[in-house]
C-alpha cells in the first residue's frame, strides 16, 4: 500500500495556504506547547484535508458537487470547502451530532441528512451513486491525509527539537499525516495517538497488529464525538509504520484538559480536541506539543465541564 509522503504534504501546504490558518504554538506549561487547530475557520484541523481533497478534484468531477458523512467538523470542512469553491455539498451526519456542527454545517449553504450512527457510509454511497459527485471521506483518502499532514509540517517547522507529538486518534487521518511530516523533518521525535478508553479500537488495533471494530454503540459512550471512527487499512498502514504508541484517557482526563486549556491558553477545546493535552497531563513529557484538534463545543456541554 503506497503511503502519503512529505512532497505530497508540501504541496498541500501549498493548496490550502490561501484558506486555512497557520495556527501557532501556544506555551501551555513548561514542556508543552498546545497546537490550537479550534482557530481554523471552521473550529477544527478538518478544513485543510477537506480543502487539498476538493482542490485535487477534476474540474468537471468537482462540478457535480461533493458528499461527505461525518460527526461534525469533517461537515464543516466539507461544507466551508464546498462554498469556497461554489459547489454543492451534502453532508450525512449521524442523528447524535452535536447541534453546534450540525447548525454551523447548514449555515455554509451544505444539504445536511440525519441518519443513525452505523448508517453514515452506506447511505453516502447511495448518495453519490445517485447524484455522480465525488465522496470526500473523513480520513481514507491520501489527500485528506496529505492535508492534515500539514499540522506536523507546522509542528517541525516551528519547533525542530519537538521531543513528542500527541495526535488524537480516530479514523487516523490526522495522525497519518502528522506522523509521515513529523518523522521525516524531525525523526528523533515520538508520535504517539491518544484516544478515549471508551473509544478504544485504535488503542487495540496497535496492539494487536490488526484494524479492531468496536460497535459502534460502545464508540458512542465516550463524550469525545468526534473520536468515534474507525481506522481504515490505509490509515492503519501508516501508523503502524511511523506513529510510536497509542494510549488512552478517561472522561474525567478529558474533562480536566478541557478546563485546563480554558483557564491556561484561553483555548476552548471540544472533547475530542482536548484528549491529547490530557494524555501529557498524565505522561508530562519534556519538550512535547499536543495538537488541539477542534473547539466546536456545544455551549452547555462546554458550560457544565467548566
Amino acid at each position: 500500500m503506497d503511503l502519503v509522503t512529505l512532497a505530497d504534504i508540501r504541496a498541500a501546504a501549498a493548496v490550502i495556504r490561501p484558506a486555512a490558518v497557520r495556527t501557532p504554538l501556544l506555551r501551555f506549561a513548561d514542556g508543552l506547547s498546545v497546537k490550537p487547530e479550534s482557530l481554523q475557520p471552521v473550529g477544527a484541523f478538518k478544513i485543510r484535508g477537506a480543502l487539498n481533497a476538493i482542490a485535487r478534484l477534476p474540474e468537471d468531477v468537482r462540478a457535480r458537487g461533493v458528499v461527505a458523512y461525518s460527526s461534525g467538523n469533517h461537515a464543516q470542512a466539507v461544507a466551508y470547502a464546498a462554498k469556497l469553491f461554489r459547489i454543492q455539498a451534502t453532508i450525512v451526519v449521524p442523528e447524535n451530532a452535536p447541534v453546534i456542527k450540525v447548525t454551523a454545517t447548514r449555515a455554509y449553504g451544505a444539504r445536511v441528512e440525519l441518519v443513525p450512527m452505523a448508517e453514515r457510509e452506506s447511505r453516502a454511497a447511495e448518495l453519490v451513486a445517485e447524484t455522480g459527485a465525488a465522496l470526500i471521506p473523513p480520513f481514507d483518502h491520501p489527500d485528506v491525509i496529505a492535508g492534515q499532514g500539514t499540522v506536523g509540517l507546522e509542528i517541525a517547522e516551528d519547533f525542530p527539537e519537538v521531543g513528542t507529538v500527541l495526535v488524537p486518534v480516530s479514523g487516523g487521518g490526522l495522525i497519518s499525516g502528522v506522523a509521515t511530516a513529523v518523522k521525516a523533518l524531525a525523526p528523533g521525535a515520538r508520535v504517539i495517538g491518544v484516544e478515549p478508553e471508551l473509544a478504544a479500537d485504535a488503542a487495540e488495533s496497535f496492539r494487536t497488529g490488526a484494524v479492531v471494530s468496536w460497535p459502534a454503540e460502545d464508540r458512542a459512550r465516550t463524550s469525545a464525538d468526534g473520536l468515534r471512527a474507525v481506522l481504515s487499512d490505509l490509515t492503519f498502514a501508516h501508523i503502524r509504520a511511523r506513529v510510536d504508541d497509542v494510549v488512552t484517557v478517561t472522561e474525567e482526563e478529558i474533562a480536566d484538559a478541557v478546563r485546563a486549556l480554558a483557564r491556561q491558553t484561553r483555548i476552548i477545546a471540544e472533547p475530542s480536541g482536548a484528549v491529547a493535552v490530557a494524555a501529557w497531563l498524565r505522561l508530562r513529557s519534556p519538550a512535547s506539543v499536543a495538537v488541539v484538534s477542534g473547539g466546536n463545543v456545544d455551549p452547555d456541554v462546554l458550560a457544565a465541564l467548566l
